[in-house]
């Protein structure tokens, strides 16, 4: 990454004042009418989005692309900062926007958005998952990431880019087979992993070691469990196949049944100021609340699972301490409009005799 580019941009009239990349915020790139990412604007974004490509060809996570890198953050080192990940859109995001970008005549995005394919390409395990750092990251790290639909992120992309359609055109037939040969691999994957008990199908952990496929410990308040929220990604994805297998929806209709028979009934979560004043976030009685699901449950029981960072499993969201309670999403919606309307449509159509 050179802060010298940056510099070229503004002298060249690429980036708008005081430096800035772009008016468009970078959580509104994805949502741009087509027209716009031929303009001066989204060139601009995208000069600045191939500056943080690192040299495997991904991109870090957590920072705003669409400026170029400041000096300050050229500075740090620190692994979680600056290396490629599929963690929290890195490397998915930046390369659908130098997609469109580079549908538009850009061949400077196109350059950059076939490098980071190769990257995603290469990252994938024999196995069909993908790690959360690559090059890998020791730790955690290398446990197959469904966390927060990182892999379900690059699947979908993937996936997009195997049928050719835009802004994918320009990408290369070699490379569209590469990547519809990897999606499958990953669906196997999915599929691999799904945790079985008492012989039914039930849900994901939020990651899966990569050699035994087992649930994993990420960090110290994620435990190995089954996850209702990332097993929503993975449903979602699975049903979104256009031509699904048996064991498709199998997998399908075994995390349907699992979620539809765990909701937390009868608990709400209420912010409020706790007894010394400062915010507070509780989980209190309500016969009349919306069913809720754990982010993560118990295997072999499944009861809601909540762990801190003492590493305690407590079944109580009250006993986990303050700053995880208002830090953390213990408790979600997640499978709600998935159990209403998404798999009842899906299940229509794909449901098995």
């Amino acid at each position: 990454m050179r802060l010298s580019l940056g510099i070229g941009l503004a002298a060249a009239g690429l980036l708008g004042p005081a430096g800035g990349a772009a008016a468009v915020s970078w959580a509104d790139l994805l949502k741009q009418d087509p027209a716009w990412y031929a303009g001066p604007e989204a060139r601009a974004v995208a000069a600045s989005i191939r500056q943080y490509q690192t040299e495997p060809g991904g991109w870090p996570k957590n920072a705003d692309l669409s400026r170029p890198p400041s000096a300050e953050f050229l500075a740090r080192t620190e692994p979680d900062h600056r290396a490629p990940t599929i963690d929290n859109g890195g490397t998915t995001t930046p390369l659908r926007i130098l997609a469109r970008v580079a549908a538009a005549g850009d061949d400077a995005s196109r350059a950059s958005f076939l490098r980071g394919l190769e990257y995603l390409l290469a990252a994938q395990y024999e196995s069909g998952g993908w790690p959360q750092y690559y090059p890998l990251r020791p730790g955690y790290y290398t446990h197959i990431t469904y966390n927060d639909d990182a892999m379900v992120n690059v699947l979908r992309l993937l996936r997009d880019v195997a049928a050719g359609g835009e802004p994918y055109g320009f990408v290369d037939a070699d490379r569209r087979r590469r990547s519809a040969a990897a999606v499958e691999r990953g669906v196997a994957c999915i599929l691999r992993t799904q945790v079985v008990q008492d012989g039914r199908l039930t849900a994901w952990c939020a990651q899966h070691d990569e050699t035994t496929f087992a649930p994993a410990w990420a960090r110290r308040f994620e435990p190995p469990s089954l996850s209702g929220m990332e097993s929503v990604g993975l449903v979602r994805f699975l049903m979104s196949l256009e031509q699904p297998s048996p064991a498709v929806v199998a997998a399908v209709e075994g995390a349907v049944a699992w979620f539809a028979a765990v909701p937390v009934r009868g608990l709400r979560l209420e912010d409020a100021p706790g007894a010394d004043g400062r915010p507070d976030r509780r989980a209190v009685a309500d016969p009349a609340a919306p069913p809720l699901w754990a982010r993560f449950y118990e295997l072999g029981t499944n009861r809601p699972l909540f762990v801190g960072r003492d590493q305690v499993f407590h079944y109580d969201f009250n006993a986990v301490e303050r700053e995880r309670r208002l830090g953390y999403a213990y408790l979600g919606t997640w499978p709600a409009a998935l159990l209403a309307k998404e798999y009842p449509r899906w299940r229509a159509r794909h449901s098995r005799p």
